[in-house]
């Protein structure tokens, strides 16, 4: 595969003064950040790696240590509807017929996992990345059907007794039911096929997860466990524990973006007061635990820091929730500030340190999965990407109602 040459105005763009998160935020000023011209080469980029693939149904999950171009993973994989979904945002933000071509190229195969037997939890970041963006911007029926028989599929993995969607299905111990704070963000697909022509229980399912996640893996000082476990046969909360974080106790990067995202969300979808106050509590937390350059380490509490790992895709998750419930609270000032929040961790990813240029062919550097395994650290990650991407139509799109 070739590897992306150099653009001749990328520069220019490297060259925009990135000042601090919290300066952004102490000042309440609006950033000068050209996000336009930011889409604008990550289109390009895309565009030009993703015609340089061949094969469909291997889809980009990282790029190793020096190493120019992607490693791929298969449809199974829990990652697989990150790049498809990243190519559809693409096309939202240029309207290129080639990108379309190359978003429903990568789409078409991971329908199989919709009427597969749910092996693993994450139906939704597979196909509501995919097919969920896919509709939004087609509105091809053939995509409808395939999300609400992925919802269906989706939901045979809820325990009533527990309330909440099974998480590691293939993992399970023996009378435990996990349930991580990642799944926040498969609600969405079920929400979305209550609203589409599923049925009902979706809703109620959907709703009943986030109160549990909020009653039992959000901790009292507004941090999140990864993490909690229930018995499967009587529903009871057993403990909660940060299986990819420092320690159990320890405030895991990712995972509080992944609650200010999903607890927004759920808002949205339910207009339950408990859940925007979880989504501002988590949100505040998060920024004010932020170290000075905006971009937080793997996990807040790792005991190496300031010589631990970065997670660019962290900043990136977090960006869109912020972006997200701007949108939903009523009060101006806190409106502003996580709209300039956000923007400041943009312009952050979007400088010479976290944007990969010509590096290689993500979009992002800096990412970190999994630390406690030694697996996927400090190096891009095709999430990390996806909701970069995201984040900057978001703010885009919030711009551009002002204007």
């Amino acid at each position: 595969m070739s590897v992306i040459k150099p653009c001749l105005i990328f520069g220019l763009f490297l060259m925009l003064s990135c000042n601090s998160a919290k300066k952004e935020m102490s000042t309440g000023s609006i950033s000068n950040f050209k996000s336009d011209l930011v889409l604008q080469k990550n289109v390009e980029k895309l565009k030009e790696v993703s015609q340089s693939l061949t094969n469909v149904d291997s889809f980009p999950r990282n790029v190793k240590k020096n190493k120019k171009d992607w490693d791929f993973v298969d449809a199974a994989d829990w990652c697989s509807g990150f790049w498809p979904g990243t190519l559809w945002y693409a096309y939202e933000s240029s309207g290129d017929k080639e990108l379309l071509k190359e978003a429903q190229r990568f789409t078409n195969p991971l329908k199989i996992i919709a009427y597969t037997p749910a092996l693993d939890h994450d139906i939704g970041f597979q196909l509501y990345c995919s097919y969920g963006n896919g509709y939004r911007l087609t509105g091809n029926e053939e995509y409808k059907k395939i999300l609400l028989a992925a919802a269906d599929t989706l939901a045979t993995l809820y325990n009533p007794k527990a309330g909440t969607i099974l998480s590691w299905p293939s993992q399970v111990g023996k009378f435990k039911h996990n349930t991580i704070i990642d799944n926040m963000m498969n609600l969405e697909l079920l929400f979305w096929a209550a609203k589409n022509g599923g049925d009902q229980k979706l809703y109620d399912m959907a709703k009943s997860h986030a109160e549990k996640t909020m009653n039992y893996l959000v901790r009292k000082d507004s941090s999140i466990y990864h993490v909690g476990s229930f018995d499967q046969n009587t529903g009871e909360f057993l403990r909660g524990y940060t299986h990819q974080g420092y320690a159990d106790e320890s405030m895991w990067a990712r995972g509080q973006g992944w609650g200010i995202y999903g607890f927004s969300m759920a808002y949205r979808e339910t207009g339950d007061q408990a859940f925007l106050d979880t989504a501002i509590k988590l949100s505040e937390h998060y920024i004010k635990r932020l170290p000075k350059d905006g971009i937080p380490y793997w996990d807040f509490d790792d005991i190496k820091i300031p010589n631990a790992p970065k997670d660019a895709s962290a900043a990136g998750v977090a960006a869109c929730g912020l972006l997200e419930l701007s949108q939903l609270v009523k009060d101006e000032k806190l409106k502003a500030k996580y709209i300039n929040a956000a923007t400041s961790y943009l312009e952050i990813l979007s400088s010479k340190k976290y944007l990969s240029g010509n590096e290689n062919q993500a979009l992002l550097l800096h990412s970190t999965g999994h630390h406690p395994n030694n697996s996927e650290i400090d190096i891009p990650i095709i999430y990390a990407d996806y909701y970069y991407m995201e984040a900057l139509l978001r703010l885009k799109k919030i711009n551009d109602a002002k204007s």
